[in-house]
């Protein structure tokens, strides 16, 4: 399989190394200076680029009839855009916040144990992200992603960042070294507290899932997400 991979910084280089230790090709690295892309070799790309890059590079690779798996956050205000451009054009495109297999599975935890919890009014669900220093959006999309997990089977109206009011889910954002990601949601009554956490110890899950749902896509159109790679519907 011919890789285009856009963005290449960290999880850029890991993703190709991954990527060639499965037996596929590297066939376009595009990052902030290139100027020219060949879109006739590429099977199939990914997008780890800028969020202020992303909706482009999805739309140009789908009007090429290129599959697109992205894992930019930061760009959400124009993910409905791409997925009806997406439509329009019969492509193929994957976004996902996170493409590590284990948080996947705790995406599903996550969702569960908001509807067992939906009716104990006496708990208060709160939760906390922490990632490295470098990392440019907060509450990351994987935050974002948990808390709509919540929201969705929960009374909470909306979510917050780092202060909010009672009808507002609070994610807490720290920025700490060499901290590859790790999420907490925690729900804590005058009795006891529940909570269920994910911790990453390095890049190579996120890197990991996102060659594999590259795998996954190719011959398929339509919109999915890492459930539909997964099989978790």
């Amino acid at each position: 399989m011919n890789i285009a991979l856009f963005g290449y910084g960290k999880m850029g280089r890991m993703i190709e190394q991954i990527a060639l230790n499965r037996g596929h090709q590297i066939v376009a690295k595009i990052d902030v200076d290139t100027t020219e892309i060949d879109f006739s070799k590429m099977d199939v790309a990914i997008d780890f680029s800028m969020p202020s890059a992303a909706y482009e590079n999805i739309k140009q690779c789908i009007a090429h009839k290129v599959p697109i798996i992205s894992g930019t956050t930061g760009w959400l205000k124009d993910y409905d855009n791409a997925v009806a451009y997406c439509k329009e054009k019969k492509g193929a495109f994957i976004y996902a916040s996170n493409y590590s297999l284990g948080v996947n599975i705790f995406f599903e935890l996550n969702a569960y144990l908001a509807k067992m919890m939906q009716h104990l009014d006496q708990y208060k669900v709160r939760m906390e992200e922490t990632h490295h220093t470098q990392k440019l959006d907060a509450p990351s999309g994987t935050a974002i992603t948990l808390a709509e997990g919540i929201l969705a089977n929960s009374k909470y109206e909306n979510w917050s960042l780092d202060q909010g009011n009672d009808n507002e889910l609070v994610i807490t954002a720290k920025r700490e070294n060499d901290v590859p990601g790790t999420h907490l949601v925690e729900y804590n009554s005058n009795v006891d507290s529940i909570e269920i956490k994910h911790t990453a110890h390095n890049r190579e899950g996120f890197a990991l899932g996102a060659v594999i749902a590259s795998e996954w896509i190719i011959g398929k159109t339509g919109v999915f997400s890492m459930r539909d790679v997964l099989n978790l519907g």
